[in-house]
């Protein structure tokens, strides 16, 4: 077999220690890149979930940074009609998708209503989610495992499928997972489950993708103060909810938000297959 070499991508060179960067061939790029008028302006970005929580200050950020929103959502129409309202404040336009992402036919009518209202989607973010607490593998019944990864995995995987045709060179997918993904969760273990599938998912589609110039990449949060905490623990959970991480208390929705814009902005263009964690310090591995 035939020894494989590298191709080369620039003249060959060399120095002597260290090295003279205006010697080199080409100059490395250095100077601070200018976004004047937004990081994400003129670009269409549909979101998953967007109605409230994460998904909405997500929205809301990128909407401030230039983009047009369509927002994909379950059932809370009157966050999601908040939600729009605050994105239009921008200026944005913002178009609001009802339905259950847990079904792929529905998927596939949030990628044709997204492109019947902006013509494009250049930013792609599945975040919607679900959980229940299950004290044992035995309460976890099959209609529950299957619905938690219809909606948490399965609609990934179905709105990027019917994304694709639409998405260009340049765009981004960007999948949120959980801290759960690489630590678990003895009371969610269906939904730390779909999220360890999503960390998978992430990294075998930006391999997947590279070469047309698409990058992958996702946001793994830990305790963050949403709708779906509230509607999913008790009072004295919730009075406690986060103050089990190093910095002792939840994060709050706009702090995982900028995390989402790194990654669909050019700032993160030589980023792809990698996870972030904004996860009130907790290490962990990935």
């Amino acid at each position: 077999m035939e020894k494989e070499t590298k191709k080369k991508i620039r003249p060959k060179q060399e120095q002597s220690r260290p090295g003279l960067e205006k010697e080199m061939t080409p100059v490395p790029e250095t100077s601070p890149i200018d976004y004047p008028k937004g990081k994400l302006n003129a670009k269409v970005a549909l979101i998953t979930g967007g109605d409230s929580g994460i998904g909405k200050a997500v929205a809301l950020l990128f909407a401030k940074e230039g983009a047009d929103i369509a927002i994909a959502y379950l059932s809370a129409t009157q966050d999601a009609e908040t939600t729009k309202k605050e994105v239009e404040a921008y200026g944005k336009k913002c178009t609001l998708i009802k339905g259950d992402l847990g079904n792929e036919n529905h998927c596939k009518k949030v990628i044709k209503e997204t492109i019947k209202a902006h013509q494009k989607i250049d930013i792609l973010v599945n975040n919607a989610a679900l959980h229940w607490e299950s004290e044992s593998i035995e309460d976890i019944t099959t209609d529950q495992l299957t619905k938690t990864f219809q909606n948490n995995f399965f609609s990934y995987f179905w709105t990027t499928k019917y994304a694709m045709p639409y998405l260009k060179k340049g765009a981004s997918i960007i999948n949120t997972t959980s801290v759960t993904a690489y630590r678990g969760s003895p009371q969610l273990i269906d939904y730390a489950s779909t999220k360890g599938a999503i960390v998978a998912f992430t990294r075998s589609l930006s391999a997947n993708l590279i070469d047309k110039g698409i990058r992958v990449n996702a946001v793994a949060p830990g305790p963050i103060w949403t709708p779906l905490i509230a509607s999913s623990f008790d009072k004295e959970k919730n009075s406690e909810f986060g103050s089990d991480s190093p910095m002792k208390r939840a994060g709050m929705p706009n702090e995982v938000a900028p995390s989402f814009l790194f990654l669909a902005s050019d700032d993160s263009s030589f980023i792809s297959g990698q996870v972030l964690h904004p996860n009130g310090g907790e290490i962990v591995n990935g």
